[in-house]
């Protein structure tokens, strides 16, 4: 049994979220300046929410040529935002299962430890389209999504490709969110602010109310 201490100081029920970002050459410059400094307002605004810091817990998965898990769960006090660069193509499909997968496996570890936890958040950014094979971890997360395993959103930085995006975000859920300009602090300060809300809520099946995205979706 992967028992582990730190469970047995903090049971409170745990919120997963993994952030699943485009590292691709395409995001190099201001996009992936602009994301980093999104990765430490995220840290800087949820840490002003006692409760949430004690039940969120964060991932962040890269894709670009490779995937890569920067950042496997920790507790949101033992997050220290990384400082990512970029390079080559974007294996979003990789991306896709590889975060699933890891949700799984967090989600085993959980259980193992007698601790609830809320149903886990999966926040895609990417500004291209897939340059690997995709349809199949597309499927997987339609399966995730359809069993209430997850919480999907894609976030499209200008430049995604829209069509493939809407083949990916599974049926019902939330249809794929364009980033006004490079509002990424906006969109983290929202994440916070969402991970509050979640933290809150009566168990992992209640609908919880969203903040206003105002400020970072484009339309709104």
């Amino acid at each position: 049994m992967n028992f582990q201490p730190g469970y047995a100081e903090n049971p409170d029920p745990r919120c997963p979220v993994v952030l699943l970002l485009d590292t691709s050459g395409s995001m190099s410059g201001q996009p992936i300046d602009q994301l980093n400094q999104g990765l430490v307002t995220f840290q800087q605004e949820l840490s002003q929410d006692s409760l949430a810091a004690r039940r969120v817990q964060v991932a962040i998965v890269t894709f670009d040529s490779y995937v890569n898990v920067v950042q496997d769960f920790v507790d949101f006090d033992q997050f220290n935002p990384p400082h990512l660069s970029t390079t080559g193509t974007t294996a979003m499909g990789e991306g896709i299962g590889t975060a699933l997968n890891l949700i799984e496996s967090h989600k085993q570890l959980l259980r193992a430890n007698g601790i609830d936890y809320y149903r886990p958040w999966l926040l895609m950014i990417t500004d291209g389209a897939p340059t690997d094979s995709w349809q199949n971890a597309a499927q997987m997360l339609h399966q995730f999504y359809a069993n209430k395993k997850v919480v999907f959103f894609a976030i499209a930085v200008q430049g995604a490709d829209m069509n493939t995006l809407s083949q990916i975000v599974p049926p019902g859920s939330i249809p794929p969110q364009q980033l006004q300009g490079l509002a990424f602090n906006q969109l983290f300060t929202w994440l916070s602010r969402s991970m509050g809300s979640v933290s809150r809520s009566q168990g992992s099946g209640a609908q919880v109310a969203l903040p206003d995205a105002s400020g970072w979706v484009v339309g709104t």
